[in-house]
């Protein structure tokens, strides 16, 4: 695959950034384009490794190593035929993919591996650019109904494939605009929601209908959708986690998910600007390490927060892999994001004990402890608190990045679907306990990536479509199978 030994003479690339100080102006995405020469030379590091373990890696089960070769040759319309037999929106994937098939790659035991997601990105970006990506209705229709509830990521993939099986489908969201937490939940400087609205228009002009402001359980009786044959769950792990200490009802405690669909939605043009739910010359603190707490930095930053701080539970991961930690499993090792390349303060091991607050109820400040993860044979390890190192830290504002700890339970009560003790709807082959009822994405799993949001999506459509017909020639990836390019 790609050049033989092409590893060993090119090295690994990934985009170029515009200066902080400039990119901080405004919510636009901040990479430099590569040139088409430097693209190919990163396909030509794929190496002909024999067990391709990035197959592995990515949920989608991507073909990657035949892509990339792609790439290398510069066919760029095979390629993007071979990215889209697996993957319905790789610009989603492609930007926002915490890119497991790339810590999988067999390169990646003595080099970094190939920029699988950077290729991913310029592959389907090419295919926008030259045309090739175009609305493509089914010949005929197979006279079934079918809703979708959520537009996320696993409802837009299962919609879409659906569609293609010749199904009349519906997709209701309750907010005003499609695409869940891809446009409500991501900050624009990641991905820009142009990218969503492309992408929209070709699933309309394929035959799907949206209806948005359409809340099934509250302004829609869930009853009706019995008027389908079949229905798709695809909402989100909507409930946020938590934090029950003194002082959290304090006015400055804000939830993170709150924080962002406010700010997405002032760019956007659909809301104004809300000083509760707003940075500018705040001690901000944003509490949780991941992705989420990362998209409240850089959002802070761009409001111009007086100080932004970052507060994790968990010890400071390593650089590189430890020995419990070997390829090719996910790497738990030190990631440094773009949003604290542009300024926060970085914290491990802290607990945050209580939010301060004055006479009017308004945060002040948060108390927090050093604590430290004691091990204990045969058992989990335990938290416990360093002896003197209490710290009061000033703070305005508060984000909690805590994750979620499920999916709303209206649905499923409604409907009378049964769930496991996270609230998720379970589903055995996608299927609920009520025939035509089908369930995908964080609705199901739990809290979970975009790229296995969309993994769901196409494999609950294979289920239902079986369902409906008696069989089906939609891809579905069991045992290890593969959809044809």
């Amino acid at each position: 695959m790609g050049k033989l030994r092409g590893f060993l003479e090119y090295e690994r690339r990934g985009e170029d950034s515009i200066a902080v100080e400039e990119r901080v102006e405004n919510y636009n995405e901040f990479t430099k384009e590569l040139d088409t020469k430097e693209l190919n030379e990163q396909g030509g590091r794929c190496m002909d490794c024999g067990i391709p373990f990035c197959h592995s890696g990515c949920p989608l089960g991507n073909l990657i190593p035949d892509f990339n070769d792609a790439v290398y040759k510069n066919d760029w319309s095979k390629a993007l035929r071979l990215l889209h037999a697996t993957n319905n929106f790789p610009e989603f994937t492609g930007r926002l993919c915490p890119a497991p098939c790339e810590s999988a790659c067999v390169l990646g035991i003595i080099q970094p591996p190939v920029s699988i997601e950077l290729i991913e990105k310029y592959i389907v970006e090419r295919g926008f650019k030259e045309g090739w990506i175009k609305p493509n209705p089914p010949k005929k229709r197979t006279g079934k109904t079918i809703a979708v509830v959520g537009s996320g990521p696993s409802g837009l993939a299962a919609a879409q494939q659906l569609n293609r099986a010749g199904h009349t489908v519906t997709v209701f969201e309750r907010d005003k605009k499609v695409g869940g937490l891809l446009r409500y939940g991501i900050p624009d400087f990641k991905l820009e929601k142009n990218v969503i609205d492309r992408r929209v228009a070709i699933l309309e002009a394929e035959g799907i209908e949206f209806k948005t402001n359409v809340h099934v359980g509250k302004n829609y009786d869930a009853a009706q959708l019995n008027d389908f044959d079949a229905v798709v769950l695809c909402g989100g792990a909507t409930q946020r986690r938590k934090l029950p200490i003194p002082g959290a009802e304090a006015n400055g405690v804000v939830q993170a998910m709150d924080f962002l669909k406010r700010n997405n939605q002032v760019v956007d043009g659909l809301a104004e600007t809300t000083e509760s739910l707003h940075a500018a010359g705040k001690n901000v603190i944003v509490i949780g390490g991941g992705d989420t707490g990362s998209d409240c930095v850089g959002t802070s930053n761009r409001h111009g927060a007086k100080s932004v701080t970052n507060f994790e539970i968990m010890p400071m991961p390593p650089e590189s892999r430890s020995e419990e930690n070997p390829w090719p499993f996910w790497p738990f090792t030190l990631k440094t994001s773009s949003s604290h390349e542009e300024g926060v303060e970085r914290n491990w091991s802290i607990l945050t004990k209580e939010f301060v607050k004055n006479e009017q109820g308004n945060l002040t400040a948060i108390k927090t402890v050093e604590v430290k993860w004691v091990k204990i044979p045969g058992e989990r390890p335990q938290l416990k608190e360093v002896e003197g190192s209490e710290k009061e830290w000033p703070c305005d504002l508060a984000l909690l990045a805590l994750g979620f700890t499920g999916p709303e339970a209206t649905l499923s009560e409604q409907l009378g679907l049964k769930t496991d003790e996270r609230s998720n709807i379970k589903g055995n082959n996608y299927q609920t306990n009520v025939p035509h009822i089908f369930t995908a994405g964080d609705m199901r799993r739990g809290q979970s990536l975009i790229v296995w949001a969309i993994s769901e999506g196409r494999e609950a459509a294979h289920h239902v479509d079986k369902f409906l017909m008696g069989s089906s020639s939609l891809p579905v990836k069991e045992k290890g199978d593969l959809p044809a390019a």
